[in-house]
């Protein structure tokens, strides 16, 4: 039940009024003013903002809307079921990525998940979804590592098989891929994330090297090359303090090969092997804001976006939070609530950051029923991480588009769940960022085309 409180609330930022925290975006004319509890923002020039702060009308209407915006994000943080699972069909890898987050030993000596018992799962998958999405929505896997395709026999006979019933995805080194298997992912419309850390092999090589120490990245290009048109498909780089400095050189070359979506995203700090390759948040930043502006300059010369979909993350979630596509950026994160992640023996854990941590196990598909296993101890204490409880977030006016990711890196880095994430300054000057871009009128040139297709205007202030 809710205190009383005698306070008509009818001014900003006392008693039981709105908090409206100022916020300086770095843009000569705009302020913003955000409300922390509820993602609500508003741009305002920056002699204005006193008479914003002021102005009963201002109030009133906010007032109006107040609800629906509590309503939204906690339907949000809160309100969701999961309706994706990453699927890791081998723990094994044929590379040695210094920064990867699955143990060596794992991915040295790890195990395969048999055809038999891959569809067996699947088949559990498909059962337990029925019973709690829609039926006019699909749930997606997608096919995780390590390397899925050590097991590609497993996989793309269970995409066969279940391709009524999921939307199918494949994250893989793009190593063992040849001209047969491309097909087969492309004429079923499969979605393909490839890994390529740097625009030429002496960049992109530097961490991402087979156990034999060879380079990989001649083949990946290859694999672009044959993508070449088709629009399901996008490269991840992990983003180190080695190859921070080539982002724009990155996105000059993805633009160039015509790939639609890149992700440039910051090295997960899960395990100790990984920190070393840790940037500053302040050299990371200046790149790859850098990268971003590159990414218009392409865009106005070209008139074809190359999407960094990491960052469209941030901007969609100011602009429209429940239209975002990725969940890591959000307290509590999607993990283990909007998706969760199986291992190659049947083990589940909220998400793949947390298969090389035992503590994270909730149970396993073949012998645990994952309605309970989604209410296990070690699902909860990701579900349950809220930014309300951890200092300094909790008193970030930003917080809602941040979330104090990633929950695994917290607790890998800083022994404690309620412990900030990695990359705090990183998420400051995105969301700055972000704004310039709206203030500007430039944000739909970051975006996918039709994203806004299924959202409406909560709130229109035009002026005060």
């Amino acid at each position: 039940m809710a205190n009383y409180v005698s306070s008509r609330g009818i001014y900003f930022n006392t008693g039981s009024g709105i908090s409206l925290h100022p916020i300086d975006i770095r843009h000569k004319d705009y302020i913003g003013l955000i409300s922390a509890d509820t993602a609500f923002w508003v741009l305002i020039k920056k002699e204005q903002a006193a008479k914003a702060l002021t102005n009963p009308a201002f109030l009133c209407k906010y007032r109006e809307k107040e609800k629906s915006f509590i309503d939204e994000i906690r339907t949000l943080r809160f309100g969701l079921k999961p309706s994706a699972v990453y699927f890791n069909p081998t723990d094994r890898c044929n590379l040695n990525c210094s920064y990867c987050y699955i143990p060596e030993n794992l991915r040295r000596h790890g195990r395969h998940m048999s055809t038999q018992r891959l569809l067996k799962a699947l088949e559990i998958l498909k059962d337990y979804f029925k019973s709690t999405l829609p039926e006019s929505q699909k749930p997606q896997i997608v096919f995780h590592g390590a390397e899925p395709l050590l097991n590609k026999g497993a996989v793309f006979e269970a995409i066969d098989k279940f391709s009524q019933d999921f939307r199918f995805g494949i994250q893989t080194n793009g190593t063992l891929l040849d001209s047969q298997d491309i097909e087969f992912l492309k004429s079923r419309r499969i979605s393909i994330g490839l890994s390529l850390d740097g625009h030429i092999p002496k960049v992109a090589d530097r961490l991402r090297r087979r156990w034999d120490s060879r380079g990989v990245s001649e083949k990946v290009i290859w694999v672009i090359q044959q993508l070449r048109g088709y629009d399901n498909y996008s490269v991840i780089c992990t983003v180190t303090k080695e190859n921070m400095a080539s982002q724009v050189k990155m996105v000059e070359f993805l633009h160039r090969m015509e790939v639609p979506t890149c992700m440039l995203n910051p090295v997960r700090c899960t395990l100790i092997v990984a920190r070393k390759h840790k940037p500053l948040d302040l050299d990371i930043a200046k790149h790859y804001l850098c990268a971003l502006d590159r990414t218009y300059q392409l865009y106005q010369k070209t008139g074809r976006k190359l999407i960094v979909a990491n960052f469209a993350n941030i901007l969609i979630a100011i602009i429209a939070p429940l239209a975002r596509r990725l969940m890591c950026d959000i307290s509590p994160c999607g993990g283990g609530r909007c998706f969760f992640a199986i291992s190659s023996n049947g083990d589940l854990f909220p998400c793949s950051e947390f298969i090389g941590l035992k503590d994270f196990k909730g149970g396993n598909i073949f012998k645990d029923e994952i309605n309970n296993i989604l209410k296990s101890k070690p699902f909860k204490l990701v579900t349950e991480r809220m930014i309300e409880n951890i200092e300094p977030c909790f008193r970030c006016a930003i917080r809602h588009f941040c979330g104090a990711p990633c929950p695994a890196e917290a607790y890998g880095m800083n022994g404690a769940m309620q412990k900030p994430g990695a990359f705090c300054e990183l998420y400051e000057e995105q969301v700055r960022y972000a704004f310039r871009l709206i203030a500007d009128g430039k944000e739909e040139a970051y975006l996918w085309d039709d994203w806004d297709k299924a959202t409406s205007i909560s709130l229109e202030l035009t002026k005060l």
